[in-house]
Formats: structure tokens, C-alpha cells, sequence
């Protein structure tokens, strides 16, 4: 059977000429084989990926399957002569910070590579200060570049809503979005946009810009991580640093996690990485401070309660004792 995807694992080259390439058209009793063909396209390998390097998120990743399944199907349509326009394929990843939004975006990218949607598969990440710029005739060029950048591959905008500023009329974020609007129109064939942020202020951006708006075909909401995914989350990250939990670390590290997801600019995994590596920090000092013992890998290696207790987390239990 021939392949059809349009990715290669020695590079871009035969992947371009593979989209370009036109297969015979199969008769109308042909029969196709979508798991010779997903397994070509690597589509399980990427989702793979994600499931390995993100924890939960089942309805994310269902829904990057469920668009994964309808392009290799559309491919196969195709080559019965059934012509379809190039599918919209921008998306909107809603969600609180460390949520997975960026690292889904990268395995996305990677996934319409493979299944020859995208020439490059890469992924240019930006922020309003990448496109915008600070005095006239500055942001084109800019917001230019940018796209430039990111062609055959995702251009992902954090925070896309900072983009328009309705309280100030002289702001340039307008112009940037113009640009975009026609691009997500014309290179379609070329260039997927991912918008991300906060869910109301992105349904703000959006009722604000409804061009905008109708060029996005994929909502997809991130979910907050419960307590028991941030502990897996947690566990996760001592393992690839070369440390563990003891019983006592663990247990400490749930209470810590229950508290923490209560207070102010909790975000997700990226505030559980500030605890491993405030854990690891305290696990250090502890060591070197006990000069009159030999340590060992084991202890070298090992995260216990103490080093979780001692956070500003616990201050408030602590007070409380002390009354």
C-alpha cells in the first residue's frame, strides 16, 4: 500500500514531495487499510508521546485523537476521489497555566507533520511582545517575521487576548491581528495557529474579534489537575531528576499539594516543578549541614518529609500549633 503521509523520518525534503505527490485514484471497490495507515503515519507514536509526558487530560486527549483519526481519514477519502478543501485546522487551547497547552501544541505540530498536513512540523511559540510592536510602522514587520517563521509548521500565541486592547485606541495589536486574520485565510494549506489563555478573557478576545472567530475550528479546554494527578505529576519529576520519595515525603507531599492548589497563583505542574525544586533545595542543605554523618546513595537520592514541611505552604498549621 502507499504510504500517505506526508512525514519522513530523514528529513523535509522527501516529506515535501510526498505532499506533493498525486496517488492513483482507487477504484470504488478498493478496500483501504486505516491501521497499516495510522501506523505509517505515526499517529499512535505521537499520542504515545503525549500520554508519557502528560499526566490526566483524558478529554484533551481525546479530542487531538479524535482529530488525528478524522485527517487520516480524510486522506484515505482522497484517494478514492473525494476532494475535500483543505481542512481549518486553528485552534483555541483554553486553560489555567501548566496545563499542558504548550506541549500539546508541539506534539500537534508533530502529528499534522506526520500525516502530511504541515511541511515542517516545527513550532514557533510567541507572546504579544514577539508581534506587536512600539511606535508606527513597527508591528507588520514584526507580526511578518513571525509568520515567516513559523510557515510549515504551528505558530502558537500565549496569551493571545493581550493582542487587543480595547481601552486604548492607539494600541497596535489590531494591526497584528489583521495580518493574522488574512494568513489563517490564504496559507491555511501552510500554517496552523493556536491561540491560548485564560477561557473568559479568550471568549472576550473572541466576541471582540469575531473575524477571528469563525477561523478558529478547534475549542479545546484544558482541565485543571487534581490532587492526585499533581502527585503523579510530582513523583514523575523526582524520578527523571534521579531522587524518590520516601513513605513520609510522599504523605507530606499530598498534604502539601491539598493546600497549595487553595492558595494564589497556583499553576498546575509548573508550581509542582517550584516545590520539587524547593524540596531539593532544602534535601541539600540538610545534608551539608550535618556534618557529624556519612551519607550514602540513599540518602543522596531520597526526598523526605522535612523538606516538603519546611515550605511557606505550612506556615498557618504552624501558627496554629503555636497558640
Amino acid at each position: 500500500m502507499t504510504p500517505i503521509n506526508g512525514a519522513d523520518p530523514h528529513g523535509d525534503r522527501n516529506g515535501d514531495r510526498q505532499r506533493d505527490e498525486k496517488p492513483d485514484t482507487l477504484s470504488p471497490d478498493a478496500l483501504v487499510d486505516l491501521a497499516a495507515a495510522r501506523r505509517e503515519a505515526g499517529v499512535d507514536e505521537v499520542l504515545a508521546k503525549l500520554d508519557a509526558e502528560l499526566v490526566g487530560l483524558a478529554p484533551v486527549k481525546t479530542r487531538i485523537a479524535e482529530i488525528a483519526a478524522l485527517l487520516l481519514v480524510d486522506r484515505m477519502r482522497a484517494r478514492f476521489g473525494l476532494r475535500a478543501p483543505q481542512p481549518n485546522l486553528h485552534m483555541c487551547f483554553t486553560g489555567n497555566p501548566g496545563t499542558g497547552k504548550t506541549t500539546v501544541a508541539l506534539r500537534m505540530a508533530e502529528l499534522l507533520h506526520r500525516l502530511g498536513y504541515l511541511r515542517k512540523g516545527h513550532l514557533v511559540s510567541v507572546t504579544r511582545d514577539d508581534l506587536v510592536g512600539e511606535y508606527i510602522g513597527h508591528t507588520a514587520p514584526k507580526t511578518k517575521e513571525v509568520i515567516k517563521r513559523a510557515m510549515g509548521g504551528v505558530l502558537f500565541i500565549d496569551e493571545a487576548y493581550y493582542l487587543y486592547k480595547a481601552e486604548n485606541e492607539r494600541d497596535y495589536g489590531s494591526e497584528a491581528i489583521e495580518i493574522l486574520l488574512q494568513v489563517m485565510e490564504n496559507n491555511r494549506d501552510d500554517l496552523v495557529v493556536i491561540f491560548a489563555g485564560y477561557a473568559d478573557r479568550m471568549n472576550q478576545f473572541f466576541s471582540a474579534n469575531p473575524g477571528m472567530q469563525s477561523r478558529v475550528a478547534h475549542h479545546i479546554t484544558f482541565p485543571d489537575y487534581t490532587v492526585e494527578e499533581l502527585e503523579q505529576i510530582a513523583v514523575l519529576m523526582t524520578e527523571q531528576l534521579g531522587y524518590t520519595l520516601s513513605a513520609g515525603g510522599r504523605e507530606a507531599l499530598r498534604a502539601y499539594l491539598r493546600r497549595r492548589i487553595e492558595q494564589p497563583w497556583f499553576a498546575n505542574a509548573r508550581s509542582v516543578r517550584n516545590a520539587v525544586e524547593r524540596a531539593r533545595l532544602r534535601h541539600a542543605r540538610r545534608l551539608v549541614a550535618n556534618t557529624d554523618t556519612l551519607v550514602g546513595l540513599q540518602s543522596l537520592t531520597t526526598i523526605e518529609a522535612e523538606d516538603l514541611l519546611a515550605s511557606r505552604v505550612f506556615d498557618d498549621d504552624r501558627v496554629a500549633e503555636s497558640r
